[in-house]
């Protein structure tokens, strides 16, 4: 199951979750400032990336710049901390399944969420048009799969 956390005023999060849905793919949304963040989540997250907290944590974020905290001087559980207490500095979205995780939204990485039997059918190289109708075909033939059920 892929699990996208997000927040209400970001525009990539929206545009991730539609696409998710435009793509017959189930999800779990967990908004970071409704639903607090655990210690699992940051695990999953973390499990998942290629340089650990640089991937997830937005430096920029004004809660960092304002403060006098190196987050790189910090332990791993006084960081994974500072981030349930302060989910803010997570970049956004965050969508992640169990061997895969995409941050930020990107048209062409978010494919990888793609299902393997519908990736199976896809054309390597494809105009929008005929990706469009393929992706259309393979959930009208999901549905039916599932009706049979």
């Amino acid at each position: 199951m892929v699990t996208i956390y997000t927040t209400n005023s970001c525009s990539s999060c929206k545009k991730a979750i539609k696409w998710l849905k435009d793509h017959g793919i189930k999800y779990v949304e967990k908004n970071l400032f409704t639903e607090p963040i655990t210690k699992e989540d940051i695990k999953t997250m973390l499990k998942n990336t290629e340089n650990g907290f640089d991937d997830i944590i937005s430096t920029r974020s004004k809660i960092i710049q304002n403060s006098n905290i190196d987050i790189y001087e910090m332990k791993f559980n006084e960081l994974v901390d500072f981030i349930i207490e302060n989910p803010s500095i997570l970049r956004r979205p965050i969508i992640v399944d169990d061997q895969k995780m995409q941050v930020g939204y990107n048209d062409e990485e978010i494919r990888v969420f793609i299902p393997r039997e519908l990736r199976a059918i896809l054309p390597c190289r494809y105009d929008e048009c005929e990706y469009q109708r393929l992706v259309s075909e393979y959930l009208k033939n999901k549905g039916k799969t599932n009706e049979k059920k």
